[in-house]
This record gives C-alpha cells, structure tokens and sequence, in this order.
C-alpha cells in the first residue's frame, strides 16, 4: 500500500511528506537576533515555556546544545518562583495563542525577567511588538511540529546573542542540513517500501500501540515520534527513556496486560553513555517474551546534533506514512481546534 503512490496522495491531502523533506532547509533560516538586541544583566538561569509541538525545541535543547546555566522547560500556566532579573524566560508558541504561554509571559514580566518570544503570529505577536520585548517570528508551517527546525535555529540563535553558546554552534547547525537532506531521500514516497526503512517502521506500528524509547541522549527524539504518532497517525503512543525505565516501568513489562498490541521501539545513538546502551541490551534480553522484541533503530550521523536531528526526522516520515496506513489525514488536528473553542 505504502509504494501506491496515488493513494499516498489521497490520505495525505497537505503533502506533508513533501514538507517533512523540506524541513533541513529551516535550519538554515537566519533570524538576525544579534547581542545588541538582547544585552542586559548575567543570565544566570534560563526557563523555556511552551506546549505541545512549540515545546519541542525546548526538549531538543536538553541533548543539544549544553548550556551553561541552568535549564528548565515549563508546561503549563505557571512559572517556577526563582525567576528574576538574571532569568532568561523564552516563551513559544507558533499560533502565539496558546492560553498557558500567555499566561507564562505574564508571570516573567512580573517577576522581571529577561524574555524573547519566538512566535508566528497571535497575541504573542501583538505583545512583542506592543511592549518592545525581544522577537523571532517564525515562517508559515503547515503546523507548530512541522516548523519546529525553524524554531530550533532561533533558540540557537538566542543562545548564541545571550552568551550563553558560542557562535560556532550556528555553523555546526548548517553543517548537517546536507546529510539531513540526503537522508530524507531515501524515505521519499517514490522509494520503495523493500529499501525505506520509514515504510517498513510504518508498517511494524500499524494497528498497534506504538512505545518509542530512548536514552538520555535521544529521549527528546522519542518524545517527538510520540507526539507525531498521536498528531500525524491519530493513534495512541507513549515514550519513555533509559535509565529511569529500567527503575519501574520494565518491571511493568512482566505480567500485566496478558494481552500486548504494541510496537517497543528503541532509538540509540551511538554518543549515548556505554552504560545506557548497555542497559537497552540487557532490558531487550530480560523480557524475552514478556513484551514484543523492540525494534532497534540505530542514528546516523558524526556528530550528536546530526544524530538526534536524523532521528526526529525519520520519526517525522515513519509517522506521516503511518497515518496513510491508518486512511487518516496527517496535517489536521481538528479534535485539538475543537477542544480549544469548548475550553474558551
């Protein structure tokens, strides 16, 4: 089914597969922040408030790039109370609607925070432009997860104006977008399913619960594939990472349900901790035939940025053919627009 291209074509209305290939090129994207724009007192902390796919970035950060100051990503309508004249608050939202972002930038100003806000339009918009606070606006996206290279780029480029990562991280950024680029060749709907490892990992969760694990490193690439397997596919996922799975949720494996429609799948990279990767050898071997044998997907690339962005991508790809299976369009959302009008 998945080397039919005209129906590939009728599921996928938007042509998001197109637009996953694209996305490479966002890194690309310069913002012009510049120090100028964003001089004022140290920064000694930074809070990153987002949900859903405007957070994603936030979690990317987590693996890349290390910071020097502390880093903590907010979901939801407050912020933590440490936060003063030294916190660097980035608030992100693409719609710039979102109601607990909004909430969040009220609360830095409060406190007197540093903030930039990285925004396609909305209400966010409007505050930048109206209160004189710091601003990335983001180009058009089919949806807040498929522009989220762009966002990366310009939580980069923050970090870059702000001192908090040297300059040569911006380089290292465009560095990959090749290798990104040929990689999002070989999982084109024109390659067959036989030599597209997107298709077959398509194929491997259709009809099932898929379960994304990761490492320390690659866990923000398993958090991504989850939230395209809910958004693209319409269908239930969870992820997790070692090695806190190996603290309760491998247990968990042992016994109950009886019953275990999921499909366990690993993503490592090869700069994880040798001890992480030993412990998905060790977990895979223990529950032999208490779970599905998990499906190891292995990173490419010679760097971490290129193996995390490498994986986020393939996800992006595995996902959007896994909503062609499932006969459901995988740019709309509409039961999250519908939520948001009942919520008000």
């Amino acid at each position: 089914m998945l080397d039919d291209l005209r129906y590939i074509h009728q599921v996928d209305k938007g042509d998001a597969l197109g637009f996953a290939g694209k996305q490479p090129q966002q890194l690309l994207h310069s913002f012009g922040i510049s120090e100028d724009q964003l001089s004022g007192s140290p920064i000694h902390s930074v809070v990153f408030s987002g949900m859903g796919g405007s957070s994603l970035i936030g979690e990317l950060a987590h693996t890349w790039p290390k910071l020097r100051v502390p880093f903590v990503v907010s979901k939801g309508y407050d912020l933590p109370e440490w936060i003063n004249e030294n916190t660097l608050v980035i608030c992100a939202s693409y719609s710039g609607n979102t109601e607990e972002t909004l909430a969040s930038l009220n609360r830095a100003t409060e406190l007197n925070a540093q903030v930039v806000i990285i925004t396609h339009g909305g209400k966010l918009l409007e505050c930048a432009q109206n209160e004189e606070i710091k601003l990335a606006a983001l180009p058009e996206s089919p949806q807040p997860r498929t522009g989220i290279f762009y966002a990366y780029r310009a939580l980069i480029e923050i970090f870059v104006a702000t001192g908090l990562a040297d300059r040569s991280l911006l380089s290292e950024l465009e560095s990959v977008v090749g290798a990104l680029e040929a990689a999002c060749s070989e999982w084109a709907v024109d390659i067959a399913e036989s030599q597209n490892i997107a298709k077959q990992l398509a194929t491997h969760m259709l009809g099932k619960t898929p379960i994304i694990y990761g490492g320390a490193l690659t866990y923000p690439a398993a958090y991504k594939w989850k939230i395209n397997v809910n958004e693209n596919a319409k269908n239930t996922a969870w992820c997790n990472q070692l090695p806190e799975f190996n603290h309760n949720e491998f247990i968990g494996w042992s016994s109950h349900p009886v019953e275990k429609p999921f499909a366990v799948i690993d993503l490592i990279s090869s700069f994880e901790h040798p001890r992480i990767l030993q412990r998905f050898k060790v977990t895979d071997r223990l529950l032999s035939g208490k779970r599905p044998k998990a499906l190891r997907v292995e990173a490419r690339g010679d760097t971490l940025l290129e193996q995390m962005l490498y994986l986020v991508l393939l996800g992006d790809f595995a996902t959007t053919y896994l909503a062609v299976l499932n006969n459901v369009d995988p740019t709309s959302v509409e039961l999250v627009e519908k939520f948001k009008k009942e919520l008000g």
